[in-house]
C-alpha cells in the first residue's frame, strides 16, 4: 500500500464510508467556526471560567426537559438555554447587589445547577442517560441537530460581524462604552446570549462537560500564535475545526469516546502551542533570551 493510499484510509475513508461520521464532522466544523471567535472574546474579557460555568448551568434545564419529553432535541435545547440564562442573570444580579465578584457567584450557581441536573437525571433516568447528557453523542448527531447547530453558527457569525467593534472595545476599555450610556450592557447582553446559544449547540454534540472544551482550548492555544483580535479568532477557529476532525479520527481508529477524544486533541494543540508557538511560548521566550544575551 502506497503512502497516499495509507493516508487516505486513515484520514478520509472513514468519512466517505459512514454517514454518521460525515454528520459528526459537519457538526464539529460548524461548532468550530463559531466557538473559536466566541472563545477568543471570552479569553480577552478574562471570562474563561464563566464560559465553563454557563456550560454546566445548561444541565438542570436539559435534565427537566429530558424527564418531561425524553431525548427531544428542541425541548432539551430550550430547557438548557433557559437554565443558562437564568443562572447568568442570577450571578449578575448577586454581583450587583452584594460585594461578591461575578466570577464567584457564577461558580456558586453553576455548582448548584450541575448537582441539581445530575440528581434529576439520576432519579428519573439511568447511568446511560446521564453519560449521554454529560458527555454527548456526537456520532449520533442527526439532521435536526445539524440544522440547529448550523443555524446557531450562522446567527453567531452574523451577530459578531455586526457588533464586532463594540465587542472589541469592551474587551479592552469597558469604561468607554459605559460613558455612552447603556451601550456596554447591551453589547455584554448580546455576547452572553450568543455564548449560551453556542454552548447549547455544543451540548447537542459534546454534552455539558465537554462542550466548553472546544470553545476554550483552541482560543487559549491561539494566543501563542497571533496578536490581533481577528487573527486570534481565525487561529482559534482553525484549531477548533482541526480538533473536531482529529478527534473523530482518533475515536474511530482507537475505539475511544468521541467527545473526550475531540477535547483531548484540542488540549494537545494547546500544549504544543504553549511549547512551540511563535509568541510568548516557552521556546519563543528561550530564543528571545538567547538573542538578548548575545546582543
Amino acid at each position: 500500500m502506497t503512502l497516499l493510499a495509507t493516508l487516505n484510509a486513515l484520514l478520509i475513508q472513514p468519512f466517505v464510508e459512514f454517514g454518521f461520521m460525515r454528520r459528526a464532522l459537519v457538526a464539529c466544523l460548524a461548532l468550530g467556526l463559531s466557538c473559536g471567535p466566541i472563545g477568543t472574546l471570552l479569553v480577552l474579557r478574562r471570562m474563561s471560567l464563566v464560559g465553563d460555568a454557563i456550560a454546566h448551568a445548561l444541565l438542570p434545564g436539559a435534565a427537566i426537559a429530558f424527564v418531561m419529553f425524553g431525548f427531544s432535541l428542541w425541548a432539551m435545547s430550550i430547557g438548557g438555554f433557559v437554565a443558562a440564562v437564568v443562572v447568568a442573570g442570577l450571578a449578575g444580579l448577586v454581583a450587583r447587589l452584594t460585594p461578591q465578584r461575578e466570577d464567584a457567584s457564577f461558580a456558586a450557581f453553576y455548582l448548584i445547577a450541575l448537582a441539581a441536573g445530575v440528581m434529576i437525571i439520576s432519579m428519573r433516568g439511568n447511568s446511560v442517560d446521564l453519560m449521554r447528557v454529560l458527555f454527548g453523542t456526537v456520532l449520533a448527531v442527526d439532521d435536526a441537530s445539524l440544522l440547529l447547530i448550523a443555524g446557531i453558527t450562522s446567527a453567531s457569525l452574523l451577530a459578531l460581524a455586526l457588533v464586532y467593534r463594540p465587542l472589541v472595545v469592551e474587551c479592552f476599555d469597558p469604561g468607554f462604552l459605559r460613558h455612552l450610556g447603556h451601550a456596554g450592557a447591551w453589547v455584554h447582553g448580546v455576547f452572553l446570549t450568543f455564548l449560551v446559544l453556542n454552548l447549547v449547540g455544543g451540548f447537542q454534540a459534546l454534552g455539558t462537560l465537554m462542550a466548553v472544551g472546544l470553545m476554550m482550548l483552541p482560543a487559549t492555544a491561539a494566543r501563542f500564535w497571533a496578536a490581533q483580535v481577528w487573527s486570534l479568532a481565525a487561529v482559534a477557529a482553525l484549531f477548533a475545526v482541526l480538533s473536531g476532525w482529529g478527534g473523530l479520527l482518533l475515536s474511530y481508529h482507537a475505539n475511544l469516546p468521541s467527545g473526550p477524544a475531540i477535547v483531548l486533541v484540542a488540549g494537545s494543540f494547546y500544549v504544543l502551542s504553549l511549547l512551540l508557538g511563535r509568541r510568548d511560548s516557552l521556546l519563543a521566550r528561550q530564543l528571545s533570551q538567547r538573542a538578548h544575551r548575545k546582543a
